[in-house]
Formats: C-alpha cells, sequence, structure tokens
C-alpha cells in the first residue's frame, strides 16, 4: 500500500506499472487520464472517496487541481514504467 500526498498541480506523467492496483482518493480530487499521452481533457475527476482499479500495464496519467491524498494497493512489489524515459524523476533511464 502506497500513500500519495500531492500538492496542488502535480502531476504524474503516463506510466503503467506491471501489478494492477486499486485507487482510493481520500481528500481532494485526483484526474486520471488513460493513454500515452498527458491529455487534460481525457481525464475524469475520482473526488474524495472515489475509487478507481487500473488493470496490470495499463498506460495512465494523473494530476490534481488541489492538494490531494490517495491510497494505492495492490501486490507487490510496486514499480512505475514512464512511457517516456525521461519522465522518470528517479534519473534512471
Amino acid at each position: 500500500m502506497i500513500r500519495l500526498k500531492a500538492p496542488a498541480g502535480y502531476k504524474i506523467p503516463p506510466h503503467w506499472h506491471t501489478q494492477a492496483e486499486s485507487l482510493t482518493v481520500l481528500s481532494g480530487a485526483l484526474y486520471l487520464g488513460g493513454g500515452d499521452k498527458m491529455e487534460a481533457s481525457q481525464a475524469h475527476a475520482l473526488k474524495a472517496g472515489g475509487f478507481h482499479y487500473l488493470p496490470a500495464k495499463a498506460h495512465h496519467f494523473a494530476f490534481s487541481k488541489a492538494p490531494t491524498v490517495v491510497q494505492v494497493s495492490g501486490m507487490g512489489p510496486f514499480d512505475i514504467n514512464y512511457i517516456d524515459p525521461k519522465d522518470d524523476p528517479s534519473g534512471k533511464h
């Protein structure tokens, strides 16, 4: 399980995970979209209490407009594979 506290304007570029994940918004709103490009117009808002299931290897992106807390659960280990390696903040591309 991972808990993410995202500030307003936070962006998670298009990526995928090896394992499926279940996402619950605890506060705020997370905007979630599918695909290989970050297109804000294609995202839908998950408000506090909202739940979304993402199957393994589903390409998706997310962003917040206001401070948001999200809980992500699934079978580990957790990984994140960016569609564009330049988006990887770890510098391991």
